[in-house]
């Protein structure tokens, strides 16, 4: 007998307006930015004429300008263009903190959540001791262990993320696990392997979407204090906060050397924000916007006459 019935969905159709919407206008704006960052981003050898790493002593300082947009840095670099490189920069090793934290969170929490015991209390204990250090502290442990530079940087932040996220999927699978599906899926003989990643984890994939957006945005926070303090991204390389600590220096001279990577840093971590706020209202029955009575009858009779139009 075929196993569809074990196979569980968490994503809903978006047309099915009685669960509510998932593009409503904050998300759509917050997802619009984003992509509009991440294009900029992506697309940068493309739209500056400059090199990031491109110094000409001539423009030390320049103002905004029909060639610098947004004027140069101390050595002649144009800001527009390390603006554009900084944010490659601070979404990969953002990403990647994310990546390391859900590689070995979510497993452990998988694990930890199912089997209990022994194996639970050793999990929980570990969490334990690195939840109770604050996670910049720490992360500024690690890095000074280890030596100063953007990969360091992400291993230590991805520490400092996997007992948050193994902490979550363990409360989920501790719900999930005593569901009738798993009883089901258990007595037809399925490892626990696949009752654990192809049953259980399906069903936790919406909480983990949101805590995992949340993240991202935490993380971006994190990497710019750290390359701000000098533990993360080592120059010449661009980062948003590297250069928000060199720019802070010249603030007299050009202060956009200092809020444009401030500004950038900022509307991400908001529109990130917003949008799992959206993502957790829609996949969270509890919070979801449904539409008024009132819009609902007006659809219904927009229908029924567009029916008896045709």
């Amino acid at each position: 007998m075929k196993d569809t019935i074990f196979r569980h969905r968490p994503f809903v159709r978006l047309r099915r307006r009685q669960t509510g919407r998932l593009f409503t206008w904050p998300v759509a704006l917050s997802l619009g930015i984003l992509v509009l960052i991440i294009l900029a981003c992506v697309f940068a050898p493309l739209i500056s004429p400059y090199a990031p790493t491109e110094q000409n002593l001539s423009d030390s300082l320049a103002l905004p300008s029909a060639r610098h947009l947004l004027g140069a840095d101390k050595v002649g670099r144009d800001l527009l263009t390390r603006l554009f490189y900084g944010g490659r920069t601070t979404l990969l090793s953002a990403i990647g903190v994310v990546a390391f934290s859900v590689l070995f969170g979510v497993p452990l929490g998988l694990l930890s959540g199912f089997y209990g015991g022994a194996l639970d209390a050793v999990i929980g204990r570990v969490c334990d001791v690195v939840l109770s250090f604050p996670s910049l502290l720490l992360a500024f442990v690690f890095v000074a262990g280890f030596g100063r530079n953007a990969m360091n940087a992400v291993v230590a932040l991805g520490i400092v993320y996997v007992p948050m996220l193994t902490r979550l999927v363990r409360s989920l699978t501790l719900v999930e696990k005593n569901k009738t599906y798993v009883e089901a899926a258990a007595s037809l003989g399925y490892s626990d392997g696949r009752i654990l990643f192809f049953h259980i984890l399906p069903n936790c994939v919406s909480s983990v979407i949101v805590q995992i957006t949340l993240d991202l945005a935490y993380a971006i926070l994190d990497l710019a204090a750290l390359s701000f303090l000098g533990l993360g991204v080592q120059p010449p390389t661009a980062d948003w906060g590297a250069m928000l600590d060199e720019g802070r220096n010249f603030l007299l001279q050009n202060p956009l050397l200092a809020l444009a990577p401030g500004i950038a840093i900022i509307l991400t971590v908001v529109t990130l924000n917003l949008f799992s706020d959206g993502i957790n209202q829609y996949f969270e029955p509890l919070q979801r916007k449904l539409p008024s009575f009132a819009a609902e009858e007006r659809r219904q009779a927009r229908r029924k006459e567009a029916a008896h139009d045709a």
